[in-house]
Formats: structure tokens, sequence, C-alpha cells
């Protein structure tokens, strides 16, 4: 009995070991820089020794239209990235950083943007510091996804340097996770979006504040 419980041990230990193992890092000297929507600042993106810090303006991201910084790859099919945000200064409350798919390189364009705020204060629905928002047709209006419980303790809290954000994609099913050490990951909500195989993939940014820059600095990106 106790060989099996040790084998079994093993087998578990080793199939952790091998999904480690398949994290790769964006190479982040592949990242392509884009303001969309013209900003009044303009952004900018400065390589890390193992990450990305981009400095963005903008209006916002959200309405019919987007104003923000975007640091993104090509990507074809399915994908899981995690990053961890270690920093985003509070240049407004909804100064926003996050992960993001765009179908094109418009400032109206469908996407998916699963974001974090610079801190935990109640935001209209939201009582913490994850929000998961949408633009569903080309030009229309953005909607977001809020937490269920919205009068309670925030259920998906930001902790700078550790707050770890993660969007994944299953066909036209996409996912966002929260996490406060990379590890354990909470699912926050899926949202089904038929957008193209071919999507631009990355990290955004967006002051919401068009006369001062917001700054975030995105630690250990990886695709799962």
């Amino acid at each position: 009995m106790l060989r099996k419980l040790l084998s079994a041990t093993f087998v578990l230990l080793f199939s952790v070991g091998m999904l480690l193992a398949r994290d790769k890092a964006i190479p982040l000297n592949k990242l392509r820089q884009t303001d969309l929507g013209n900003p009044v600042i303009a952004g900018s993106a400065k390589i890390l020794k193992d990450g990305i810090q981009i400095v963005a303006g903008g209006a916002d991201i959200w309405g019919v239209s987007d104003q923000f910084h975007f640091s993104w790859i090509e990507k074809t099919g399915d994908f899981d990235l995690a990053a961890r945000v270690e920093s985003l200064t509070a240049t407004h409350m909804y100064t926003k950083a996050g992960l993001m798919v765009r179908e094109e390189l418009t400032d109206n364009s469908r996407h998916i943007f699963f974001q974090l705020f610079p801190d935990n204060k109640p935001r209209n629905k939201n009582n913490g510091g994850f929000e998961f928002q949408y633009r569903a047709a080309k030009g229309g209006e953005m909607k977001a996804i809020y937490p269920a419980k919205a009068d309670a303790l925030p259920e998906f809290p930001v902790s700078f340097p550790n707050s770890w954000i993660r969007l994944k994609r299953t066909g036209n099913a996409f996912t966002g996770f929260c996490s406060q050490d990379g590890k354990t990951w909470k699912a926050y909500t899926t949202y089904s979006l038929d957008l193209p195989k071919k999507i631009f993939l990355g990290v955004a940014v967006t002051s919401h504040n068009p006369k001062e820059s917001a700054t975030a600095v995105f630690r250990n990106l990886i695709f799962k």
C-alpha cells in the first residue's frame, strides 16, 4: 500500500513539474507598441529584465471608442496568458491595466479586456480591484461583468505587488482568473465572443486622465 502511495505521489509531482515546465515566457522583444485612439499624451514601453513597464495616457477604455497604449503580439488559436502586475499608478480611480484580446488595431474594435484598478475602492457595481469588460460589436458600447456581491468584502481584491491576472481562450470562450501568488487561481467569469482565430493579444493601459500619464509594471508574463 505504501509503495502504491509513493508511486502515486511521484506521478503527481512529475505531472505538476511537467505542467510548470510547459510554461513559456512571452518573448518581450517581440512585443509591438501601439497607441490607439490618439491620446493627448503618447504612451511608451520599456522592456525590463523579467517584464515590461508601460507609460500610458488616454481618456479610457470604455464607451464606443478607446484611448490607451497597447503592447501586443499576434496570436492564433487558444491561449492561456498570465502576468503579475507589480504596480499601477492611480492617476484616476478608473485607471486601468490588464490583459487584452483585440480583433483589430482600431479604437472601436471588438475586444475582451480583463483588467484591474489601482486599489479596492468601491466603483459603480464593483467593490474590488478586478473587472471583466468587453465590446461585442465594433463601435458598440462596452460592457462590464461585475462581482456577484458588490456590497460585501472584495471578492477579487488587488494586492500589489502580487496582483496576478490571467486570461484564457478556449474556442470562443474567454475566462479571467485572479491570484495572489501565481499558483492558486480563482475564476472571475467566462464570456463567449466569436472573435477570429488570429487576434492581437497583449497588455493594455489607460490613464483615464487625459492630462496625466499612468505607469504600470507587468512581470512574469507567461503562456501557461
